[in-house]
């Protein structure tokens, strides 16, 4: 019955070796990550990795850049009026959005690829905000990505979009794993979930150790 239900749902959670925020855009999920970074480095938890963030001019949004946890920040796309010389040399498109692979994955990929490369003792927790269209033009971030979540050791604390159009097969790859715990962010519980985000981020990490 419902007791056994729910002693599965723990072994589930406890099960989990990453997890993911979800939920439509502007819903507060890189917020989110924000606040959980914060409790995770103040409890001396290693946090690497990278969060998306909005750019605008004149109160008009004209783009996204990547920013890492460590505070240095890259173009991810432009608008087509705002992208100067990367709308003529640029193949990649979301919307009225250039994306800028080439910056995108000199920053990004050293972050990720440093997981693969190292014995990693101290079991880091790596941001990934977010795993969505735009960066899922790189095949490299999605080798990366891919390594991380079948690796041992780290931890991803990471975001994907809400299922729309046409679905991005490692989105749907990650919804689908067993090893992911997803919270869905919502108006009525955004203002609430830091603490049970970290708990269960903590919980993989203990995981990751073993």
């Amino acid at each position: 019955g419902v007791r056994r239900r729910m002693c599965f749902a723990r072994q589930g959670a406890k099960m989990a070796r990453h997890v993911l925020l979800t939920g439509p855009p502007g819903i507060g999920k890189t917020t989110l990550i924000h606040k959980t970074i914060d409790v995770l480095k103040s409890s001396g938890v290693p946090v690497d990795g990278f969060y998306t963030e909005e750019v605008r001019k004149d109160r008009r949004r004209i783009g996204f850049d990547v920013v890492t946890v460590s505070g240095k920040r890259g173009t991810l796309s432009r608008t087509s009026s705002d992208s100067g010389s990367l709308n003529h040399r640029c193949a990649y498109r979301v919307g009225q959005y250039a994306v800028d692979l080439p910056s995108f994955e000199c920053l990004v990929l050293p972050l990720l690829r440093k997981v693969s490369d190292r014995n990693d003792t101290e079991k880091k927790v790596y941001v990934i905000d977010e795993i969505g269209k735009m960066e899922l033009f790189s095949e490299p971030f999605i080798q990366s990505v891919r390594q991380i979540l079948d690796g041992p050791g780290g931890t991803i604390l990471g975001t994907i979009p809400i299922p729309k159009g046409k679905p991005l097969e490692l989105v749907e790859e990650i919804r689908s794993r067993k090893d992911v715990k997803i919270f869905t962010i919502t108006k009525d519980n955004r203002n609430n979930i830091v603490q049970e985000i970290v708990a269960s981020v903590q919980d993989c990490r203990e995981l990751n150790r073993n």
